[in-house]
């Protein structure tokens, strides 16, 4: 949609901002929002484009020479490429690696939240609008997944599930969902004591229409700030598991294994090993976060200045 004007006797009066144009203006308020979301484009597009930008494919072993290990930023590859971030002890090219190990944590973040939202806000909603035994059996369900650490949860089950990207992003969801589930249920519970929908079921209307097209749209602005920080919760977590040598294996190095390859370097000098992959980590969670809150105040019209 285009901006629109109220014409009066062949005068402009006034110009009327579409919903977007609003959101956006709102958004961009912030300058430390506006810098924090350019910052995640950024690594986003970097991430996704890491196999055309990057010397090396890390995961290829074929491209990794143990006689380029541990070489200090700016050195030359025995390849003939330079090494601007240096590289690690297996010789892979850190600048490459850490693109690549950002595609492996951006997308077991994204993956893991986009199917924790899903269960989570079925069983919000399912709960929220039946209501007596079935609400609190559900709730005290998630009650008891939320007594336990999401840190414990996704440890046990990469531990007993094996390494590997699927078994991380099972854990994930299983130390998230419950999250999606409460918030969903607090805000259907308002909603289903609205007018619009006693209308809806004065209208004869089936139980998931309800639930589904009128009550669920407006528990999307809270879904969206949680899931903004479950993400960031989500590639944190990852890279916590993946430092700890539960989460993915050696050949297939996320940022977490990177920053776990450089710790026992840290002491003689060769800083750049877990450096660089940690500087990278923070600026994605940071800026996650920060994207987040932006949307939890612009989105949510109490925390409106």
């Amino acid at each position: 949609m285009t901006d629109t004007t109220i014409q009066t006797s062949g005068q402009v009066t006034a110009k009327v901002e579409t919903p977007f144009q609003r959101f956006r203006a709102e958004f961009f308020e912030s300058r430390i929002a506006a810098t924090a979301f350019v910052i995640l484009m950024v690594i986003i597009l970097l991430a996704v484009l890491a196999p055309w930008i990057t010397p090396q494919n890390p995961y290829d072993l074929g491209q990794v020479d143990v006689l380029d290990g541990r070489l200090p930023p700016g050195s030359e590859a025995f390849a003939g490429y330079t090494m601007w971030l240096g590289s690690d002890g297996a010789g892979r090219d850190l600048y490459s690696a850490i693109l690549y190990g950002l595609r492996i944590s951006i997308s077991v973040g994204l993956a893991s939240g986009v199917i924790a939202l899903f269960i989570g806000m079925a069983v919000g909603l399912i709960a929220a609008y039946s209501g007596g035994r079935m609400e609190a059996i559900i709730m005290r369900v998630v009650d008891l997944q939320l007594s336990f650490p999401a840190s414990l949860v996704a440890l046990m089950l990469v531990a007993a599930l094996g390494k590997g990207v699927d078994k991380i992003i099972l854990a994930l969801v299983v130390a998230q969902w419950a999250y999606y589930a409460r918030t969903v249920r607090a805000t259907a519970l308002v909603e289903r004591g609205k007018e619009y929908v006693e209308a809806a079921q004065c209208l004869g209307l089936s139980r998931m229409r309800v639930v589904f097209r009128h009550i669920l749209p407006n528990c999307l602005a809270p879904l969206i700030v949680v899931g903004t920080v479950q993400t960031a919760h989500a590639v944190s977590l990852e890279a916590t598991l993946s430092f700890l040598g539960v989460g993915l294996p050696q050949t297939e190095p996320s940022l977490g294994v990177l920053i776990a390859n450089g710790f026992e370097y840290m002491l003689s000098g060769r800083y750049w090993i877990s450096v660089f992959p940690g500087i990278a980590l923070l600026l994605t969670v940071a800026s996650i976060n920060l994207v987040g809150d932006q949307l939890r105040d612009v989105l949510n019209p109490r925390m409106k200045k």
